[in-house]
């Protein structure tokens, strides 16, 4: 039986890292937690596109790996981006038919980054596709996704764990993060030095918004993953359900979100 409370899951992005966030998923759903609202910025978006749709995560997590949406994209005749995103609005279309943020069969927030005026803008109603990949549009690599008037890129570059539209509305609020960063001594090369840093730059946006999550989940070292390495799927997969029933386990009131006659949730 479903929890009554209103329980609100906020995924970050991270690119391939974000299939982690369904994982989590799978765990929360075997123990009884389903969210009331989901919100997502770029893979997390995603990922919280495809579980509002109805599909189960280990569902997900096979649609990703077949498809491998990576060669979806095209090079761009830009100087905006290296790439286009038209193709994967394509894949979307395939397992979001109805393009609508109202016919998903739970409710869905995703955040995205006005680029021209610098600040966070949150979609949840009408058009779902454009949204999404306006989300998951990493600056540099894509062009800009235009909706209205605004320039949008990846929603992380101002808000990688998008706890905003949850607020308020939501009894309870789970934090997810797929971004953790191992400690490393010995960095050899500039690729893994830039890698590193954006990484704690995104960290830095979610770890700042933690505290406004009554529970956060966040699997130890998946930071060492690349954000294209998909042969790792299965592998981030585990991790995220693996953390998160080590989650439950150290935090016994987790279980409270699906029981709520609990005396000290009763209102």
């Amino acid at each position: 039986m479903k929890s009554k409370l209103k329980i609100g899951v906020a995924l970050s992005g991270g690119g391939v890292r974000g299939i982690s966030h369904l994982g989590v998923l799978k765990a929360l759903n075997e123990i009884g937690i389903f969210p009331t609202k989901v919100s997502g910025t770029s893979a997390g978006a995603i990922a919280g596109a495809m579980y509002c749709q109805g599909y189960q995560p280990e569902e997900i997590l096979k649609i990703i790996v077949e498809t491998n949406f990576f060669r979806f994209m095209r090079p761009a005749i830009s100087l905006k981006g290296i790439l286009k995103m038209e193709n994967v609005g394509d894949l979307f279309k395939i397992y979001l038919p109805h393009n609508d943020f109202a016919q998903l069969k739970t409710p869905l927030a995703v955040a995205a980054t006005d680029i021209s005026k610098g600040k966070v803008v949150y979609f949840d109603e009408g058009e779902l596709i454009a949204p999404l990949m306006a989300s998951s549009c990493i600056p540099g690599m894509f062009e800009p996704i235009v909706i209205g008037n605004k320039h949008l890129v990846d929603g992380g570059v101002l808000n990688n764990l998008p706890v905003e539209p949850l607020d308020g509305i939501c009894d309870f609020v789970i934090g997810v993060n797929c971004n953790h960063l191992p400690e490393e001594s010995n960095i050899r090369n500039m690729k893994k030095l830039i890698e590193r840093a954006v990484i704690m730059s995104m960290n830095y946006n979610v770890y700042s918004r933690k505290a406004k999550c009554d529970y956060f989940i966040e699997a130890p070292g998946l930071g060492k993953f690349g954000v294209f390495d998909i042969k790792k799927a299965p592998e981030l997969f585990q991790a995220g359900y693996d953390h998160t029933m080590k989650v439950i386990e150290e935090n016994p009131s987790i279980l409270d979100l699906a029981n709520p006659s609990a005396k000290h949730l009763s209102v």
